[in-house]
């Protein structure tokens, strides 16, 4: 029963669990995008692409930080047993989320418009958009739930609720996109324009983004409601602090953790509005106007469809580590800390590494199997963007530490300096060397190669911590080679034989467990590590069976 109870605490199984939901959620995210872009072509997609980068950064204000800046604060009070004060932190969390996501819900759905036309010079991006207001405040109330969960060392809610959320919004994203292009078909016909079809099919699918995160929602307070009578009773029962935070002073700590998180995030992440705002305004400056929005849909619908897939691993051991460091420091444990950093980052790059490697060598094939139409253009932004999962991985795991270890503002200056160079960088190489999307995808690897060389420094400096290299990056990048080697051999002999798809589906298998089996030759990972990731007992099965433990 001990064992047990160690095991569910542990951050790797958790940061696992969440992983495994976030890489399914991607998944499902990945295969019903492909109907909806069959639906809405890739003008549809460029239109959805403006509208969701707007969502994004509005999000990133009012409340992307709050499972990470909520679970901070839980976490610092769970770890110290205060459970009434941390069901006020939850309280005060839902205070908070309603003030800010109502304000960018009303702010997106009147200023539609403005954000759509002057900023993203996407005017029927607007449609889209404001179909995406409602969900601002739906995503802000269901983030300090998530948070709260994760602050208390479970990630199955959050887990759970990723996952329907997903299933829904596939579901009604697909159905609401071919009602709506029917629809804007009709429109078009009316005022002879065709892209009007696209636009109101973009508009569609983004009503499954509400509606998913609506579900999700739903489904975090029902296993709240389920919970909170026996823990309640059994917080009051163990909690030996008599002293309760003021609900003011709770909400002023919410405030100071996720300002630094929220600019930190919003930073990283608005590089994608300005892209695509600086893409447009100079493709249409060399006479591509009609080109540039169907060029963005394949980046974003396609391109960057598949690379977030990987990189949703770093984003689940991010949300696990920050409150499991946020606990080691509260408890001056930094040997704790050293160990879970070491940890996390070894298994992140054991995802990353196998991942590159894989779209390098199979991005057409990939491309193919997925989309219908033209996948040329997306294999070779594919081929040559593949590392960036990487350095994005890293990234994200290092802005995660550096918030879990309490420099929450050193992220946001190593965010801004990025910026600056990445914008630089993009206007030079489409400018000054016309490498259009080339532009934009080196760019985005500048920035990320940038985060990855300061996050790192920034952690040696704080923690005096340096991170092992040779098991944590030159075995995982070998192993990789040589799996990528394999595949890539396989799939040119099992196309000889078969279509498209089983050959890519055998290739993944088989180099697989080439991947797996170099790996633990090459002593990347050790049989008692192999028990510590979710579903090791069957991993630790599979190796004795191929005589590799």
């Amino acid at each position: 029963m001990a064992s047990r109870k160690r095991k569910s605490h542990n951050f790797i199984i958790q940061g696992g669990i969440l992983a495994i939901a976030g890489i399914i959620t991607r998944i499902i995210g990945l295969f019903y995008r492909v109907p909806v872009t069959n639906i809405i072509g890739d003008e549809g997609n460029g239109y959805y692409a403006a509208a969701y980068q707007i969502y994004n950064i509005m999000l990133l204000i009012s409340s992307y930080s709050l499972p990470l800046a909520i679970s901070k604060v839980v976490s610092a009070r769970y770890s110290k047993e205060e459970f009434i004060n941390s069901r006020r932190v939850f309280h005060g969390g839902l205070i908070f989320a309603f003030i800010s996501g109502s304000v960018v819900c009303l702010a997106v759905f009147f200023g539609a418009e403005f954000f759509a036309g002057t900023l993203m010079s996407e005017p029927r991006s607007a449609i889209a958009l404001r179909i995406f207001a409602p969900t601002l405040l739906i995503v802000a109330i269901m983030g300090v739930l998530r948070g709260y969960f994760q602050g208390m060392g479970t990630m199955i809610p959050t887990a759970v609720s990723q996952i329907i959320e997903q299933i829904v919004n596939a579901v009604v994203s697909i159905l609401a996109a071919s009602a709506f292009f029917s629809y804007g078909k009709r429109v078009a016909a009316l005022l002879s324009n065709n892209s009007y079809a696209p636009a109101y099919g973009a508009a569609g699918s983004t009503l499954g983004t509400s509606m998913g995160a609506l579900a999700g929602l739903i489904v975090l307070i029902f296993i709240l409601l389920l919970i909170n009578t026996a823990m309640k009773r059994e917080h009051l029962f163990r909690d030996d602090n008599h002293q309760n935070e003021m609900m003011g002073n709770i909400i002023r700590i919410i405030i100071i953790t996720a300002v630094p998180v929220i600019l930190s995030t919003a930073i990283y992440n608005i590089s994608d509005v300005l892209d695509n705002g600086i893409f447009n305004k100079l493709m249409s400056l060399k006479g591509h106007s009609v080109e540039k929005t169907k060029i963005w849909g394949i980046y974003s619908g396609k391109y960057r469809l598949l690379i977030n897939v990987p990189v949703a691993f770093a984003n689940a051991m991010c949300s696990s580590t920050v409150p499991t460091l946020t606990a080691c420091m509260a408890s001056d444990n930094i040997r704790g800390a050293k160990r879970k950093i070491f940890s996390a980052m070894r298994f992140t790059m054991l995802i990353a590494f196998p991942c590159t490697a894989g779209f390098i060598v199979l991005s057409k094939p990939i491309l193919s199997m997925l989309f219908t139409g033209d996948v040329e253009l997306a294999a070779k932004m594919l081929s040559v963007g593949a590392v960036t999962i990487i350095f994005t991985s890293i990234s994200t795991l290092s802005n995660g530490i550096l918030q879990g270890i309490n420099h929450l503002e050193v992220p946001v200056r190593h965010s801004a300096i990025a910026l600056i160079i990445h914008l630089a960088a993009l206007y030079v190489m489409m400018e000054k060397f016309d490498m259009e999307i080339y532009g934009v995808i080196f760019s985005a690897l500048i920035f990320s190669v940038l985060m990855c060389i300061m996050n790192q420094f920034s952690i040696r400096r704080y923690l005096h911590y340096k991170q092992e290299m040779i098991r944590t990056f030159f075995i995982p990048a070998i192993a990789s080679t040589v799996m990528g080697i394999v595949v890539f051999a396989l799939y040119r002999l099992f196309s000889f034989f078969t279509g498209n798809l089983i050959s890519v589906l055998m290739s993944i298998f088989f180099g697989a467990m080439v991947y797996f089996v170099s790996i633990l030759k090459l002593r990347g990972i050790r049989k008692e590590e192999l028990y510590e990731v979710p579903g090791g007992t069957a991993f630790v099965k599979i190796a004795r069976a191929l005589k590799v433990l």
